[in-house]
C-alpha cells in the first residue's frame, strides 16, 4: 500500500467518525465515545503523517510551503480538540466546538487530497511511495495503540 492509500484510509475512517459525531444520537455517551474515537484516530494519524508524509516533502522546494501549512492545521485541530476537553461534554459551547472541529477535519482532508496529494505525487519518486506507506502504517498503528492506552 502506498503513502496515499494509507492517508486515505484514515481520512475515512476520521471521515466516519465525524458522521457519528453529527448524527442524531439519542445517548450523549455515544456522542462522547465518538469524539474520543475521533481523539485517538487524530493523534495517530497526525503524528505518522507528519514523520512519513510531510517531512520527506520539507526537504523538497515545490511542497515546503504546503507540507508547512498542513503541520500547522494539525496543530489548530489540536487545540480545538483541548478546548472541547475543556468544555463540559453534552453543553451547548461542547457542542458548537464539536461542529467547528469536524469542519475543520473535513477542510483539511479535503484540501490535503485536492491539492497537497497532486503536488506531492509530482515530486516522491515513485520507488518510495510503497516504503513511505509502510512507515505510515507501522508508525500509526503504534501510536494508536499508545492513545487508546492513555489514561
Amino acid at each position: 500500500m502506498d503513502i496515499f492509500q494509507a492517508l486515505l484510509q484514515s481520512h475515512e475512517r476520521q471521515r466516519s467518525i465525524c458522521k457519528r459525531l453529527l448524527a442524531d444520537i439519542g445517548d450523549p455517551g455515544e456522542r462522547g465515545q465518538a469524539f474520543e474515537d475521533l481523539k485517538t484516530e487524530m493523534a495517530a494519524h497526525e503524528t505518522a503523517e507528519e514523520r512519513a508524509f510531510y517531512v520527506p516533502l520539507i526537504e523538497i522546494d515545490e511542497t515546503v510551503d504546503p507540507a508547512r501549512h498542513g503541520i500547522a492545521e494539525h496543530h489548530e485541530m489540536d487545540e480545538m480538540v483541548e478546548d472541547i476537553g475543556d468544555a463540559s461534554e453534552g453543553s451547548a459551547e461542547w457542542l458548537e466546538a464539536l461542529g467547528k472541529l469536524v469542519h475543520k477535519v473535513d477542510h483539511h482532508l479535503k484540501e490535503e487530497e485536492e491539492k497537497f496529494f497532486p503536488q506531492a505525487r509530482k515530486v516522491l519518486r515513485p520507488e518510495l511511495l510503497e516504503e513511505l506507506g509502510a512507515l505510515y502504517q507501522q508508525e500509526h498503528q503504534r501510536l494508536y495503540e499508545k492513545e487508546e492506552s492513555a489514561p
